[in-house]
């Protein structure tokens, strides 16, 4: 079914701190990237926390959804059109409260900014990043059966192959690239029907989102690609 005909681009970027990019320029960086779409995650804000008018650029509609705790996770879209609704949170207790998912709703189309957990921190946290994902499928599924498109965008925490991490071997046992975190994804791709968007159009090795800061790490390109866009068909 053809849903919408208008090209758009959409970008995702999770920004470790909205007001720490600002300060390390994205507010500069980010007209350049002529983009219809942009989805945030990690901004570590509350709104009351984002009076600036920086924090709303001009010519986007601009939606934050805050974790309860400060300075914790937060999304947010900010969209040239202004979106038909606006949906935060997707119905976990638990998660909702942290701010890892908003939905910008636009004739026949949504675009989403989600931030799935880390788990690298500590066995509780992977034990929570667990919980997510056993309550997110459900949802991910309850998506594919409404009249419209979506696009997930965000930061997922996972590296799906062993192509979309430099160091494979020596992290199999680490989060991020845990078994059943990788099995995680193959249900979403091969089994729900969801496409890994970058992968539909770029097949090559050594392509990455993420670089740990130790280890001239970015400079030899040792990384992690954790960032998707995640398409409906």
């Amino acid at each position: 079914r053809t849903l919408y005909c208008a090209a758009m681009r959409i970008i995702t970027l999770n920004a470790n701190g909205i007001r720490s990019a600002a300060r390390k320029g994205f507010f500069e960086w980010l007209p350049a990237q002529d983009a219809d779409v942009v989805c945030i995650q990690e901004t570590k804000a509350q709104v009351d926390q984002l009076a600036d008018p920086m924090f709303r650029p001009h010519g986007y509609h601009c939606h934050y959804f805050d974790a309860t705790k400060k300075g914790y996770s937060g999304v947010a879209i900010y969209s040239r059109a202004k979106p038909q609704g606006i949906v935060t949170g997707f119905g976990s207790r638990e998660f909702d409260a942290e701010g890892r998912y908003i939905e910008a709703q636009f004739k026949g189309l949504s675009v989403v900014s989600v931030y799935l957990p880390s788990g690298s921190s500590s066995e509780e946290r992977q034990q929570a990043k667990f919980r997510f994902l056993d309550q997110f499928m459900p949802y991910l599924k309850s998506l594919k059966r409404k009249r419209r498109g979506y696009v997930l965008c965000g930061d997922w925490n996972i590296a799906h192959k062993e192509i979309d991490l430099r160091n494979w071997r020596s992290n199999q046992k680490n989060s991020g690239f845990l078994p059943e975190e990788r099995a995680w994804l193959d249900r979403l791709f091969d089994d729900v029907g969801y496409v890994d968007g970058f992968r539909a159009v770029d097949e090559r090795p050594d392509q990455y989102t993420w670089w740990s800061n130790r280890g001239q790490a970015w400079a030899k390109n040792v990384g992690w690609r954790i960032d998707y866009q995640v398409l409906s068909p």
